[in-house]
């Protein structure tokens, strides 16, 4: 099968998106599919990457307010797509990229949308709930109308699509790297060090975007050190509000370790932390959190995002969406005996497997 994939906002610093579409290329590879990617760029570049993906890059321009992300006009996204005569087009872009699914459909091409993100809670933190509700359901029947099949990686982030009665969703659910994310990556020297001593490290990994509430955790880290509670907080990634983080955490045990380009590296943090946090509440699947969780370390979770679907309470906490609920988690998740919380941490990630994601994308690509 010759499958094309299709990503906007993929760039050398995305994340949870990029790591997935990355991800089920290589599995689809690996089962005999051709496979061809098309992503925004500075400049026109084709490559085979290791994993036999064939990347197309296309120039794109960068969208400001957004950190560096690019996105591709759907008149040069759609013309490679054309070169490549695909039997099937997976689209991570429900957004610059929707008309692909009518696309598909006019030349007798098999259709999948990936909705990795809430329309109505990313619209909702600029609008009125109401209004966001109204817009998001417009724009959700026209996808589950254009597309063959719309794909949901939890009930969290189907609850758009199943409130406008769309019958043809899939569920699949993505996986984690078990052998990068590794709780042998722990290491006490490691773990010092970034403690700098503080008797316990947290560690919040991720784009540094509004929607993922990253003061959440500094504002939680605060209140502990004002209750007491000796704790350091490594913040790993960058973003749009990565200066006004770093203002916020003026004078408090924050540290900002900005964009780690090696995997390896940010699964040693990981395994090397007590508490994962990841406070967003607009999370659709969190795959930072799931990593966390491969490495041993458990994740204190906002309770109204997709991953209180994921997360456990043996193997971490969900939290209110407030500073305080945070902090209390932390303490309640490090109440817990530190070898249990790691053991059933990585039992809990054990549970979701790229290849297992790879057989869902692939039934829906047939089904």
């Amino acid at each position: 099968m010759r499958i094309v994939q299709v990503a906007n906002f993929y760039g050398p610093r995305s994340g949870g998106l990029r790591t997935a579409v990355d991800e089920l290329g290589t599995g689809y590879v690996r089962r005999g599919h051709h496979v061809t990617l098309i992503v925004p760029g500075p400049v026109a570049a084709n490559e085979v990457l290791a994993s036999g993906v064939v990347r197309v890059t296309v120039p794109a321009p960068v969208l400001p307010f957004t950190g560096g992300y690019r996105a591709a006009r759907f008149a040069s996204v759609a013309a490679v797509a054309a070169s490549a005569a695909p039997d099937v087009i997976e689209v991570s872009d429900r957004l610059t990229l929707r008309r692909m699914g009518v696309w598909a459909r006019e030349r007798d091409v098999g259709s999948v949308m990936i909705a990795h993100e809430r329309l109505d809670r990313l619209l909702g933190q600029v609008l009125p709930r109401a209004v966001a509700q109204t817009l998001a359901d417009v724009a959700n029947r026209a996808t589950a109308r254009d597309y063959d099949k719309v794909v949901c990686t939890t009930a969290f982030a189907a609850e758009e699509f199943d409130r406008i009665g769309a019958s043809n969703l899939c569920r699949v659910p993505l996986g984690v790297d078990l052998e990068v994310f590794h709780p042998e990556r722990r290491s006490a020297a490691l773990r010092d060090l970034a403690r700098r001593g503080a008797e316990h490290l947290l560690i919040h990994c991720g784009r540094l975007s509004v929607e993922k509430h990253v003061h959440r955790s500094v504002d939680a880290v605060a209140l502990l050190r004002d209750s007491g509670i000796s704790v350091r907080l490594l913040i790993v990634g960058d973003g749009p509000v990565m200066r006004k983080l770093k203002r916020r955490a003026e004078g408090l045990p924050v540290d900002f370790a900005g964009y780690l380009g090696s995997r390896a590296e940010v699964a040693a943090l990981m395994a090397s932390s007590d508490v994962a946090l990841a406070p967003g509440p607009h999370e659709t699947f969190g795959l930072a959190a799931l990593e966390a969780l491969a490495t041993g370390t458990p994740v204190v979770v906002s309770q109204r995002s997709a991953l209180s679907e994921i997360v456990r309470a043996e193997s971490g906490a969900l939290a209110p969406d407030t500073a305080m609920g945070v902090a209390q988690a932390i303490l309640a998740v490090l109440d817990l005996p530190a070898a249990q919380r790691r053991s059933l941490a990585r039992e809990r990630a054990e549970q979701f497997s790229w290849p297992h994601a790879v057989d869902g994308m692939l039934a829906a690509f047939v089904g």
